[in-house]
């Protein structure tokens, strides 16, 4: 039980109280990224769901369904990241196209992305007509690995591997909001409502803190009342993200960074392969295209944390802001090796930005504002004072305003970037 997650104290206490039937209806996972929150809430499902011992070898029909994600008691959504994931476990198993720890390894990275487009979600999908097809060539194609017998890499292997992640990043790309739809918690909801098809349900809604009022408030009304046979699961970086309505209602557990000789063991058992820190091996494996995007973000806070220390002292702060020295000192080194000089011109860091990322092509600007909140939450993570918490949620608001521009009214990516960032000088000006 939870054997795949490694030095989580939260973990041993999640056990405790599933062996002691203590369980809680609904929970709250909470910690940094890359932690193992989303694993542990997959592990919970399979645990909760098991017919036999609950060990991860288990072969009860339920288990063996919940290892490859493909029970139909399993529901999850919410906005993650895949690309670097799911091309790093590419990477692992056409190193060891033999070993099957590896081949299910690909596969889950696969299906992870793949459960954010389960029927139960896609009614009234208004991009189901062209997400449609890669995810049916995908969730096809993607099962062919259990039957290939291939024990080494040849390039029709390697060409095949190549597609099924170019087909995965396509489907993030243009199939995944940054915010959660209300007509997902509400579909959800009925879900919870019908009986499961084996001992229980479980939904998991991941970074739950991206989701509107109309959702937090169809939320609420399920938490208040969720059905007997229903484990429900919220994941956020920050417990603090969550309104108290909904954190009232959730038994909370919290996940830790893991120290830096766990991390090398997180990377070896699950990738088999070396390194120190999980964040910096996956984003080694963005795909082409996707890592100008880091660079690029970087610039961006960079930037506007220069233009509005500026704009500070002509409106007579004489303060050191904490939280722009920190953000400056963090991530100019990454905008400089990429070769990006110093502007403090806003017309100029907006046409910057638009021109090196070739005006945000194939729908790449809503992961551009994706790295922008994740930059600002890790400087958060790492720091103490509670003005990065302020930060963090004005940064947190208007990428959410921006992503509702962009996606649902349509406005033009320029400018949307032109308020994005006119919006957040304002409101860090005054602090």
């Amino acid at each position: 039980m939870f054997e795949n997650i490694i030095e989580q104290g939260a973990v041993l206490q999640l056990r405790d109280d599933i062996k002691n039937r203590r369980a809680a209806p609904s929970m709250l996972f909470f910690g940094p990224s890359n932690c193992g929150k989303g694993s542990a809430a997959l592990e919970l499902a399979r645990v909760l769901s098991c017919e036999e011992n609950a060990t991860w070898k288990c072969t009860c029909y339920s288990c063996e369904r919940h290892r490859v994600l493909g029970h139909d008691d399993l529901l999850v959504f919410g906005r993650n990241s895949f690309a670097a994931e799911i091309t790093a476990c590419q990477k692992a198993f056409l190193r060891a196209p033999f070993n099957q720890g590896v081949k299910l390894l690909f596969f889950r990275s696969l299906r992870k992305l793949m459960l954010r487009f389960s029927p139960v979600l896609l009614e009234d999908e208004p991009k189901l007509g062209k997400i449609a097809p890669i995810l049916q060539s995908l969730d096809e194609r993607s099962s062919e690995l259990f039957v290939s017998t291939q024990t080494d890499v040849s390039a029709a292997l390697e060409k095949f591997c190549a597609s099924l992640v170019k087909d995965a990043i396509t489907l993030e790309d243009e199939g995944l909001s940054n915010i959660i739809p209300v007509r997902y918690i509400r579909n959800a909801s009925f879900w919870c409502n019908l009986s499961p098809n084996g001992k229980r349900k479980t939904l998991i809604i991941e970074n739950a803190e991206n989701m509107r009022e109309e959702g937090r408030n169809s939320l609420l009304k399920l938490l208040e009342e969720p059905p007997a046979s229903v484990s429900i699961v919220l994941t956020a970086q920050r417990k603090q993200a969550l309104i108290p309505t909904i954190l009232s209602r959730l038994r909370p557990y919290r996940f830790l960074k893991r120290s830096v000789e766990s991390e090398k063991e997180v990377i070896r058992r699950v990738f088999q392969d070396e390194g120190s820190n999980i964040s910096e091996y996956l984003e080694s494996f963005l795909p082409k295209g996707a890592e100008k995007l880091y660079p690029l973000a970087a610039w961006f806070i960079v930037s506007l944390a220069r233009v509005v220390s500026i704009s500070r002292k002509k409106t007579g702060a004489s303060d050191i802001n904490v939280v722009l020295n920190t953000l400056g000192e963090r991530y100019a080194p990454i905008a400089e090796k990429a070769g990006l000089e110093k502007c403090l011109k806003s017309a100029q860091i907006i046409k910057t930005i638009t021109m090196n990322s070739n005006n945000f092509e194939n729908d790449s600007f809503s992961r551009f504002l994706q790295i922008c909140l994740e930059m600002i939450s890790e400087a958060t993570r790492c720091a103490q004072d509670p003005l990065f918490i302020v930060y963090n949620d004005i940064f947190k608001k208007h990428i959410n305003e921006t992503v509702t521009a962009v996606d649902v009214l349509n406005i033009n990516v320029t400018i949307a970037l032109e308020s994005l960032f006119y919006n957040l000088k304002k409101d860090m000006v005054r602090g």
